[in-house]
């Protein structure tokens, strides 16, 4: 029987991707992937050369069986996305559920993930944290940010470029304009860009700014209002 290999890739920087990841990819099989034409970059980069096969949200329900059933017959195979780890707003969870039903052996290796980078350098909290990924597009968002309305910790979300305008407005109307945030773009890249301040300074930057690349988005979460305490002290006759 062969093994799983969940690979970390670099998400921007290809110097990013650890030694370990290097030769996992020189020794196994086959190698799964979102999209070829990424993941040939970053292999020629380090002259890798092995077989890649595309497993993504479109097909991963339908091939899953088949590489499992590759595997058993032997076969080691990584299984890599665009960018970071799989699995985190990626392809990989079906994967790896599937190979546990299967008593498949599989390793996760430690690398790149986006939010970790986003969340230190935010400057706010990070020793509690929720990681929301991206927001559903329709049924159910509005549910979702009432509910994160009430939430404690330091929020995590991922958004595209061209919807990352719409997020922010929304976030500033249910959390309230002082509840401070923090958009990072372009992480580990030449332009990387980090833009703090509260969720009306945001909303009202990106009203006249465009902004590109990958983005995380992290926001404070509810703060508790404390109480004060009433003194009971009540003057007598204008003492």
């Amino acid at each position: 029987m062969g093994r799983l290999y969940l690979v970390p890739t670099p998400i921007g920087n290809l110097k990013d991707i650890s030694l370990r990841a290097i030769e996992i990819l020189n020794m196994v099989d086959l190698i799964l992937v979102e999209d070829t034409r990424v993941t040939l970059k970053l292999l020629n980069h380090y002259d890798i050369s092995k077989p890649l096969k595309k497993f993504s949200k479109d097909n991963e329900h339908k091939v899953i069986e088949y590489w499992v059933g590759e595997i058993n017959s032997g076969k080691n195979l990584a299984l890599l996305t665009d960018a970071g780890t799989p699995g985190i707003s990626d392809p990989g969870f079906l994967m790896v559920r599937a190979c546990i039903d299967a008593q498949i052996e599989l390793e996760c290796l430690t690398g790149p993930v986006a939010f970790v980078p986003a969340l230190v350098a935010s400057g706010l909290p990070c020793e509690r944290f929720c990681f929301e990924g991206f927001l559903p597009h329709k049924k159910g968002r509005q549910k979702k940010l009432v509910a994160l309305t009430e939430e404690p910790r330091t929020i995590v979300f991922y958004e595209s470029p061209n919807r990352i305008k719409k997020l922010i407005h929304e976030l500033n109307t249910y959390f309230g304009g002082d509840r401070k945030a923090c958009i990072s773009r372009e992480i580990s890249k030449k332009f990387e860009e980090h833009l703090r301040g509260s969720l009306l300074d945001l909303s009202q930057y990106l009203e006249n700014n465009i902004l590109k690349g990958e983005i995380v988005v992290i926001v404070e979460g509810k703060t508790e209002i404390k109480k004060v305490k009433k003194n009971k002290y009540r003057p007598e006759n204008g003492h």
